[in-house]
């Protein structure tokens, strides 16, 4: 189904200028001091960049003299939108950013009554090979730095404060792994994300570990680290089969870390941080979603402090895979559920731009065929472009199968 191999090792590329999100606290008032500048500086920087302050005239506590030094020297530009599209009233915004050496990524803000929600990159294209995924289709083009990835969240940050999303202005509350690449095979650089996402200001968003979900398609050793290292995120496992083979078609990944180790290693982090975390499985059409394969991903979850989040596939253009039909939908969860295992399904945000992730960054390199183009609203110049549909449930709120609602 797929001729792209497994690419674990980034391809190498000029790295992106220096920034302050790629440093601890100490090596950021080291390299303010070096700049002939008192320490403290590092501290209001770090202050203007978690508000997702960029304009140098904004930051009247730093002497006009030294503002464009130090926010050319700490607080470069690394990331810059290329155009925005929204769907869902507007609540659902898409973002394609271009970074210093021309890749694109993409995030999602996504505006909830009770919460707001990003989605991030962690890389540029993904090396997992995943047939069925837009950005596994692409190949890997690079990792991100750490500031690249925080600089998404700080942007939706800031677009919640400011009111740019309808609803007036709100706040930031939960950040997800789920946007271009696999997040745990770029670890050094989500750890130091992961740093600023949970930090308390200056040098972070004050986020609740449990506000952060970090995904992956089974990297058992990288998930293993993560388990060491303490932290209490959400896990999501993207398994999307229940058994080996089925799953080494679907995932690669799978020929060297299968469905069990993958599934211990999640179980052993639960156990470690006494929260339960989330298997993502996507249902494609006579693909892994017959009732046999349902209660096989029972009898494999049964007991085990983990929820299903099912996720009607949305198919990317001249692709051969399709979502299942509702009534095989509906048989999976009764099916899982009966099983007892916690299930929901996967609200459909920004459906209403056909698209999934990756074809934004995708569609921007090439032509592509247009669908639906008098629901989708661009907000910047260029052609229509299909863009990521990433939304998120929880278990305790699950949504109706087949009806669209903000769980």
């Amino acid at each position: 189904m797929t001729a792209l191999p497994l690419v674990f090792d980034a391809p190498r590329r000029g790295k992106p200028p220096r920034h302050l999100a790629d440093l601890t606290r100490e090596e950021a008032r080291a390299a303010v001091a070096e700049l002939g500048q008192p320490a403290f500086r590092a501290d209001q920087l770090a202050r203007h960049f978690h508000r997702g302050v960029t304009d140098p005239a904004q930051m009247t506590d730093l002497p006009a003299a030294v503002r464009e030094t130090l926010t050319e020297a700490l607080l470069p530009g690394l990331l810059t939108p290329v155009r925005h599209q929204s769907a869902d009233g507007g609540r659902t915004r898409k973002t394609l950013w271009r970074l210093h050496d021309g890749a694109l990524v993409e995030s999602v803000l996504m505006r909830y009554p009770d919460r707001a929600t990003v989605c991030i990159s962690s890389q540029a294209g993904c090396g997992m090979a995943c047939p069925f995924c837009a950005t596994g289709q692409q190949g890997l083009t690079r990792n991100l730095s750490a500031a690249e990835i925080t600089g998404q969240a700080v942007a939706a940050a800031a677009a919640m404060a400011n009111g740019e999303i309808p609803g007036g202005p709100g706040r930031l509350s939960n950040v997800v792994f789920m946007g271009m690449g696999e997040p745990l095979a770029n670890y050094p650089r989500v750890r130091q994300t992961l740093r600023s996402l949970l930090g308390q200001p200056p040098y972070g968003l004050g986020l609740s570990q449990r506000s952060v979900t970090v995904s992956t398609v089974g990297l058992v050793p990288a998930i293993r680290r993560l388990t060491e290292e303490g932290l209490a995120v959400t896990l999501a496992v993207s398994l999307h089969a229940p058994d080996d083979e089925l799953r080494d078609t679907l995932v690669p990944i799978n020929t060297r870390y299968a469905v069990g180790e993958v599934v211990d290693a999640a179980d052993a982090y639960a156990a470690r941080t006494g929260r339960r975390y989330s298997v993502e499985y996507a249902l494609i059409r006579d693909v892994n979603d017959q009732p046999e394969r349902a209660d096989l991903l029972g009898r494999l979850l049964a007991g085990k402090l983990a929820h299903v989040n099912l996720i009607p596939l949305n198919p990317t253009p001249g692709s051969p895979w399709d979502a299942s039909p509702l009534p095989a939908q509906r048989e999976f969860v009764a099916r899982l559920r009966a099983a007892g295992v916690p299930t929901t399904v996967r609200d459909t945000r920004g459906q209403d731009i056909d698209g999934a992730c990756g074809q934004l960054a995708a569609a921007d390199t090439g032509p592509r065929p247009e669908a639906h183009p008098e629901r989708a609203r661009d907000e910047g110049d260029g052609v229509l472009l299909g863009v990521p549909v990433v939304a998120t449930s929880t278990p305790e709120a699950p949504v109706a199968l087949g009806a669209e609602g903000d769980a």
